[in-house]
């Protein structure tokens, strides 16, 4: 299902990220690394050009990118990027067992990242 209105797109878009950037922000402050603020930048773009070929290749019938591939780079920090891409090309967005997968790595993120800025992090020492 796609979202019609621009502003209520861009704002799903900008909660759906605040956690993950106010994290690396803070993992940054804390002097930590910047590292996860680059990741989620450069993955991003790469999963926006990957979206953006599989849609080139699925309209030109040529061999297309394998879903696990999508998915693996958007567990990597990527998913903003395919977000983006999936409402500009309209591409995977009413495959249903894509979707699911896909938002699954969204929540994923958004857990680990409320998990570090409210809880420092206690989840994972439990998991």
């Amino acid at each position: 299902m796609m979202i019609q209105h621009p502003r209520l797109k861009a704002l799903i878009f900008a909660l759906l990220c605040a956690a993950p950037l106010l994290g690396s922000v803070l993992v940054w402050h804390r002097g930590e690394t910047v590292l996860p603020l680059a990741v989620y930048g450069v993955v991003s773009v790469i999963a926006f050009l990957l979206y953006w070929s599989d849609k080139h290749k699925a309209r030109t019938d040529a061999r297309r990118i394998p879903e696990n591939i999508l998915h693996a780079v958007e567990l990597a920090g990527g998913w903003p990027g395919a977000l983006i891409a999936q409402q500009v090309f309209r591409h995977k967005t009413r495959k249903v067992s894509y979707q699911v997968l896909f938002w699954a790595i969204v929540l994923l993120h958004q857990v680990f990242w409320l998990d570090q800025l409210f809880l420092s992090g206690t989840l994972g020492s439990v998991l």
